[in-house]
């Protein structure tokens, strides 16, 4: 065979193989973009964070045109018809007509990450570069605070290794505190400084100061108890994952790791008056940071039992009592509205 017929079959072999490459990728997109069948009914329209009007919003999760897109539907009917926003977020809070949408974006060299501070109207007011993957995000009751972990290094709490960044944004000064490991940390008593420190799950009370969060250091994680205006943290209790302050602000929700080695977590909820805590009906291991629908009622993501890439919304009751109940499917990061 000649050197030029060699090249000739080379040349062809390379667009036969770009042809294919290329009619995977369309069909992947097509799939993408197509609804899933059987799933909620969603209609465009426009989303609002206003307080008086009870509702539910959460990112979409399954596949098709809106995933990823905030939406809400009527906290008395969670899996009824979805109003489906513009607005696309890989993590997303808000409380008191403020929002706080974590969005990552592919980019030149890298994924563009962002923190985009959205008002009642979900209109942009400010945005902050993220330092990693979006985590977790959390609004404070009055709308005054919003936080957002980020993973450095790592892309699990499970993972041997990894590394996370937890701020707090003023969104009345827009004075940010990039970094919470900076804030002084007293641990049993004493001050405690060390490089392997890491925050995150932040939740806020409503005296727009006091905030808890999870502290790991050592290879223990620690609840702790902090103020903004002092910024200074306490460490009240180990093995703690992002907390959840309740609407009452007596308890905590969290995942508590029940298998050393493993990721494998039980959400629980504690009594911050006595720091006693119990188990909840949920026995799956939850990787998320729960959210209180009142002060019965706890809501988190699973994976889809269809769908490795889909998350679905589940309840249960604080006490430990009853069952696990479906909220909605193809849905995450919740917040109740009202």
């Amino acid at each position: 065979m000649t050197r030029s017929r060699r090249l000739l079959i080379l040349a062809v072999a390379v667009l036969l193989l770009g042809g294919v490459g290329a009619a995977l990728v369309l069909h992947a997109a097509s799939r993408a973009d197509r609804p899933r069948t059987g799933g909620p009914a969603a209609t465009a329209g426009a989303v609002t964070l206003t307080a008086g009007r009870d509702t539910l919003t959460f990112l979409g999760s399954g596949q098709g045109p809106h995933r990823g897109a905030l939406a809400s539907v009527p906290a008395d009917a969670p899996d009824g018809t979805r109003t489906v926003s513009d607005l696309s977020c890989q993590r997303f809070h808000a409380a008191a007509g403020t929002g706080v949408c974590l969005r990552s974006s592919p980019g030149a060299l890298a994924q563009d990450n962002k923190a985009i501070i959205v008002d009642a109207e979900l209109r942009p007011v400010r945005s902050f570069p993220l330092a990693g993957t979006p985590s977790r995000a959390r609004v404070s009751p009055s709308g005054r605070f919003a936080a957002w972990t980020v993973f450095v290094s790592g892309e699990s709490y499970g993972a041997a290794f990894f590394s996370t960044r937890t701020a707090i944004l003023d969104t009345r000064t827009w004075k940010l505190e990039p970094n919470l490991e900076e804030f002084a940390i007293t641990m049993d008593g004493r001050d405690h400084r060390a490089q392997d420190v890491n925050f995150w799950g932040v939740t806020f009370a409503k005296d727009d100061d006091t905030f808890y969060a999870t502290l790991s250091t050592a290879g223990e994680t620690h609840l702790v108890k902090g103020s903004v205006s002092r910024r200074s943290v306490t460490t009240l209790v180990k093995n703690v994952e992002c907390p959840s302050l309740s609407p009452d602000e007596t308890r905590i929700a969290y995942k508590k790791r029940v298998r050393a080695g493993a990721s494998l977590w039980r959400e629980h909820v504690m009594d911050l008056g006595t720091l006693r805590d119990h188990p909840l009906a949920e026995k799956r291991s939850v990787d998320d940071q729960a959210a209180w629908l009142d002060d019965d009622t706890l809501a988190y993501g699973l994976p889809g039992d269809d769908a490795a890439d889909r998350t679905d919304l589940w309840t249960v009751p604080a006490d430990g009592s009853g069952t696990p109940r479906l909220l909605t499917s193809g849905a995450s990061s919740p917040a109740r509205l009202g």
